[in-house]
């Protein structure tokens, strides 16, 4: 886009209008259908561009339309008098919720999309019903910045494995994606390098985990994956070993009929012929399901 609109007459001296002319009504109707970073780039291109990209209107249409839902999330003060551009930027950091009431602990987090304006959602291995993960022989919390959460559970050793858990949440109508992000291996940083130790891990290739998920409107998936085999992955090589990977559970429709979504997920492998170790269970993401594809195509290339 050039910095100004030229119209020269016969003897080529007449000069037009320039984008700083052309009112902001108009600048704010093209807003409406560009993205959020593409709004904010163009505002620096003069004032007209500037105020229309402060508009109220403009930065409502880019809200989900229970974005008030999300407020409730957050202590009346913060957003008390935010203009809706403020409230998208606010919507659009995580925000830390408690089963969809008030805040607690940063045990799940929900936030909307910079580019689309749309719900995502993550919940820490914290908040899930884990099998033995009050017994340190089999599992340990490790610290760590690889989760969002700065944690994640290490399983050491166990016979019958299984995570279970849920999630009630207003979420706005759309088509929604489960995944389990998991990590097979302990890793630790040496010397300024990720090192990865799989003492502990064996048990992955013998059977498959199961994965399932189900919504209170009756909704069903459910899925199987070994994880940890030696064909070739095009993404990951010969093995899984070493790299979070998310397990993708299945696809769930929020219609917006209902003012709330429960959720119910998990994994288990609970076949005691042998036992399995050495796997981090960091979080349960739950994105739009084109988003996450978008994204995960970007990751690839």
């Amino acid at each position: 886009m050039g910095t100004s609109l030229s119209s020269l007459g016969a003897s080529g001296s007449t000069i037009g209008p320039g984008l700083g002319d052309i009112p902001e009504s108009c600048v704010a109707c093209v807003f409406l259908y560009l993205t959020p970073p593409e709004i904010c780039n163009l505002a620096r291109l003069n004032r007209a561009f500037r105020g229309a990209a402060s508009s109220d209107s403009v930065w409502e249409a880019k809200l989900p339309r229970n974005y008030q839902d999300l407020l409730d999330l957050v202590p009346p003060e913060r957003h008390r008098n935010l203009s809706k551009k403020d409230i998208f930027a606010l919507l659009a950091r995580p925000l830390p919720f408690d089963d969809g009431h008030k805040v607690g602990g940063a045990l799940q987090e929900v936030w909307l999309d910079r580019v689309t304006g749309r719900v995502c959602m993550s919940i820490s291995a914290r908040a899930m019903a884990i099998t033995g993960i009050d017994d340190r022989r089999y599992w340990n919390w490790i610290p760590t910045e690889e989760s969002r959460f700065h944690t994640v559970a290490y399983l050491q050793q166990i016979w019958w494995f299984e995570v279970d858990g849920e999630v009630t949440f207003p979420f706005p109508a759309d088509i929604y994606t489960l995944s389990f992000r998991l990590h097979l291996g302990r890793f630790t940083k040496r010397l300024g390098r990720r090192v990865c130790n799989y003492e502990h891990t064996h048990g992955w290739d013998i059977k498959p985990v199961k994965f399932e998920l189900s919504t209170s409107d009756g909704q069903q998936a459910s899925c199987q994956y070994c994880l940890d085999e030696c064909e070739i992955d095009d993404t990951y090589g010969n093995h899984k070993r070493g790299y979070w990977i998310d397990y993708k559970v299945g696809e769930f429709i929020v219609s917006g009929s209902e003012p709330t979504t429960q959720v119910r997920f998990s994994m288990k492998q609970i076949d005691c012929t042998h036992s399995k170790g050495g796997l981090c269970v960091d979080s349960v993401f739950i994105i739009p399901s084109d988003l996450r594809e978008r994204k995960r195509k970007c990751i690839l290339k």
